[in-house]
């Protein structure tokens, strides 16, 4: 079994862009691409669990989505991700994958022999926390995005993802 850190993108790692539907607009935070590669060094893997409701509503297109992704996998560096899993399912539909609902991070456990346990979901919205709550990892808020308005009870809160990296290894055993 591996450990992992899941990360929700749009404000976690990348500017929040309301449905980005265009990949000139993908900005990556600063200090991420290496965040993420000490992570990767360090022996965590690194995944992305991002709602696109944007491709349920008809806001965005699937290739769309899959444009804006393709960017910020080359601002990061594609080796410094193992997978991405989104879910296209708009809010009121039921949805086993639709955040705070686990069944990406379930997914991704299945598919790379992850231990849960041993894991962390890092993210800017409440539904983020309860996703990685319900899956069984432990949680870390993030003050980007809509972090600092969010109202929930994470294990961890830190600046950013960059700092958020820095505790998680820091904290490995």
């Amino acid at each position: 079994m591996h450990r992992a850190v899941f990360f929700d993108r749009d404000g976690t790692l990348m500017e929040d862009v309301h449905y980005c539907a265009d990949a000139a607009q993908v900005k990556v935070f600063p200090g991420v691409p290496e965040a993420l590669r000490r992570l990767k060094e360090a022996g965590f893997g690194v995944f992305i669990v991002t709602n696109q409701s944007g491709i349920g509503r008809g806001l965005i297109t699937e290739a769309q989505y899959l444009a804006v992704q393709e960017e910020f996998l080359r601002q990061v560096g594609r080796d410094s991700v193992d997978a991405s899993y989104y879910c296209r399912d708009a809010p009121g539909v039921p949805s086993h994958c639709r955040k705070p609902e686990p069944g990406m991070v379930l997914r991704a456990a299945a598919a790379h022999h992850i231990d849960l346990a041993a894991s962390y979901f890092v993210g800017d919205k409440s539904a983020d926390i309860e996703c990685g709550q319900r899956a069984g990892t432990r949680t870390v808020l993030v003050l980007t995005g809509y972090g600092a308005e969010q109202s929930c009870a994470p294990d961890l809160t830190c600046r950013d993802a960059v700092e958020a990296t820095k505790v998680i290894i820091a904290q490995r055993t």
